[in-house]
């Protein structure tokens, strides 16, 4: 297949799908998958096709390459976009590594060596029946009546939970992959199957099949939320989002907190709620049990009014939390987080107040429906920490999502509990410019909420560069989150040219080095943020902190050279090449998994090198040395003739010499040997 040339038009080429159908397509019961692979800039309009598309039942993944238009894609794309909107950095690419994506949730087509058999759901409980076919485990059960869907995966139950009460879909497909339950296949029907108080929902569920009498009441699988964080909702009370609206808000915050917050829960919650005016009828921490909390949550009132979510965004970010800590001299430094529930668009700018309220270190969640996408990723600056659903009875099933949201912000995924030594070496050249600088300072600071700041997980370092580097803040300046976006904050702007060799080579000399706080036996990551200007003299310095163990991630905005760019990052998993600042928010995900991946692969304790002075450092098993010629010390940091430097008896240090510090044999200095332990902090 070659190319066809010509201007994209997207929306003609989803209008001949619909007209011309799927070549050689077998019946309805197969589901039918839709791949697009563009930069998303179409000449016409995609809305309408793509809409009408979906009405068909087609599941569509929307695949970008280079730099995609992402507004356009995510009209194409099915819900919820997390799963079908994929992106690939050329068209090459797009072969590689989706294969197990879009393989994982279209598994439930019939394979070669299953077949489809009718058969009627006949029980109360729900039947499938597992058997060999050729080389094919084939699973049966009843989709609908009368018809039988054979796949890959087993069928299983899921409740679902309504204003009314429980509603069973009588079936839902799963499978496994990476050992993550993940649901494939919306089913045809769902019924009513019985009436139940909001008080019950937590504790009771019921199962049955299409057409069939509700089956005995079983205990439904709780979820958790065993992560420290101070919790705080914020309520849509507008008019714009109905009576209806708050009472299916105030029904999914009740469902939601019977669910997560236990006797031990190590979380405090709070509920406001907001129209012209915000109130905080419950304060963080005011209630110690769920009883108390559910009758403060029934005593809320609709009032109406005006929607103005920016003003209640920084209402909240001034008095949403007043935290008093235990001790005096011990700061409350749980990390804050905010969900905002709505469903009206905004009569007032929402953009200034979010950024406000995440100046003031508070992370931000939004839940609406699908038409306020764009709105709440305006709020949040990220569209992970967006959460949208596509009709009021799947609000509730989003309620596994927001739990590891939640939870991701005090415990990183992936990063909870692996040891770190990061640096971020920042353009603040006048070819990256003051308005975009300022774009790429509020990108480390967001990044810097994903990570648990403190001397035994990670520690975060700050380098700007112009024509020379300077340390902001180094390893073990700061042992606080707060600290750490505080210092930040005040970062100025340099100008002059650019010059990356000169702020790699700082990082390897003046920055990862034992003396300014880097940790032996804990990874380390720099990841370089430009505009691509002054790379040339950068591959040099990049190869040699990669030499000594040292991770170089380069993260460039604009067109720039990519082979350049690529001997810097040392390979293409190391390089994220973005088209505009406006877009980085988009990729912070990506950069902070490929980090987190990078702390929990192996290290050598002896690289970077931790012995100064040249003392040579020789590895054990489990520790290292340092072998010190005309020094000593741990890491040969004091001179043999100097006055021994008087030690900490708290050190972690654990030292084993041969004799006294200065003694002499034979006429010659002795070479000390230091042996040191480590493991990862």
């Amino acid at each position: 297949m070659g190319p066809v040339g010509g201007s994209t038009e997207t929306g003609q080429a989803l209008k001949y799908i619909l007209h011309k159908g799927f070549p050689g397509g077998r019946n309805s019961s197969v589901p039918e998958v839709l791949i697009i692979i563009s930069d998303g800039k179409s000449q016409g309009s995609t809305a309408r096709p793509a809409m009408q598309v979906k009405e068909r039942h087609i599941t569509v993944f929307a695949v970008g390459i280079k730099f995609p238009r992402w507004e356009e894609l995510q009209v194409l794309a099915s819900e919820p976009p997390e799963r079908h909107l994929l992106f690939a950095g050329d068209a090459d690419d797009a072969a590689n590594g989706l294969y197990s994506t879009l393989s994982d949730p279209v598994c439930t087509a019939t394979t070669p060596g299953c077949k489809v058999e009718s058969h009627p759901c006949e029980r109360r409980t729900l039947e499938t029946v597992k058997e060999l076919a050729g080389s094919y485990v084939c699973w049966k059960g009843s989709k609908r009546p009368n018809a039988v869907q054979a796949s890959l995966c087993p069928f299983t139950r899921e409740s679902l939970f309504s204003s009314q009460g429980i509603m069973q879909r009588c079936l839902q497909s799963y499978t496994w992959y990476h050992k993550h339950n993940q649901t494939l296949v919306t089913p045809s029907h769902a019924r009513m199957v019985a009436r139940v108080s909001q008080r019950d929902w937590t504790d009771t569920t019921v199962s049955a099949c299409w057409g069939m009498e509700e089956t005995p009441t079983v205990v439904a699988a709780k979820l958790s939320l065993e992560c420290g964080v101070d919790l705080l909702f914020l309520m849509d009370s507008s008019a714009g989002v109905t009576l209806e609206g708050f009472l299916r808000f105030k029904a999914f915050l009740k469902r939601f907190l019977q669910a997560v917050v236990g006797q031990d829960s190590p979380m405090s919650v709070g509920v406001a709620q907001y129209d012209d005016s915000v109130k905080v009828p419950i304060e963080p921490g005011q209630h110690k049990d769920t009883l108390s909390l559910m009758k403060s949550i029934d005593a809320l009132n609709f009032s109406g009014g005006r929607t103005l979510t920016g003003r209640a965004l920084q209402y909240i970010a001034q008095h949403g939390f007043r935290s008093t800590p235990v001790f005096a001299d011990v700061q409350d430094d749980l990390p804050r987080v905010v969900v905002l529930l709505t469903d009206s668009k905004s009569q007032d700018s929402v953009a200034e107040a979010a950024k406000y309220a995440k100046d003031q270190n508070l992370f931000l969640i939004g839940i609406g429906s699908s038409f306020m996408r764009a709105e709440l990723t305006m709020v949040t600056g990220n569209p992970q920490q967006t959460i949208v659903y596509s009709d009021p009875q799947d609000l509730f099933n989003r309620m596994p999502e927001l739990q590891r949201k939640i939870c991701s912000v005090g415990n990183p995924e992936g990063c909870q509990a692996q040891s770190l030594d990061l640096a971020f070496a920042v353009d603040a050249s006048s070819g990256v410019g003051l308005e975009n600088f300022l774009r790429l300072r509020h990108f480390v600071r967001s990044s810097c909420l994903h990570f648990i700041i403190n001397r035994d997980v990670t520690q975060i370092a700050l380098v700007t560069y112009g024509s020379k580097a300077h340390t902001v803040f180094a390893l073990d300046t700061h042992t606080s989150s707060s600290a750490v976006l505080q210092a930040i904050d005040q970062v100025p702007f340099l100008g002059a040219s650019a010059s990356a060799g000169s702020a790699l080579l700082h990082i390897y000399s003046d920055v990862m080095t034992v003396q300014k706080g880097a940790r032996p036996g804990v990874s380390k990551v720099v990841v370089l943020l430009t505009n691509g200007g002054g790379m040339q003299d950068a591959a040099a310095p990049a190869q040699q902190l990669r030499h000594n163990g040292i991770l170089v991630f380069v993260v460039v905005v604009g067109d720039t050279e990519r082979d350049t760019l690529l001997r810097v990052a040392g390979s293409p998993n190391y390089l994220v090449h973005i088209s505009s600042y406006e877009d980085l928010q988009y990729y912070q995900g990506l950069i902070i998994e490929r980090i987190c991946e990078e702390a929990r692969s192996p290290v050598n304790l002896c690289k970077p090198n931790p012995c100064m002075n040249q003392g040579v450092c020789i590895l054990g098993p489990g520790s290292y040395r340092c072998e010190c010629h005309g020094w000593e010390g741990p890491h040969c940091e004091s001179s043999k003739h100097q006055q021994p430097l008087q030690t900490d008896p708290t050190s972690p240090w654990s030292k084993e010499t041969a004799v006294a510090p200065g003694q002499l044999f034979g006429g010659q200095a002795l070479v000390l040997t230091w042996s040191l332990s480590y493991g990862k902090w």
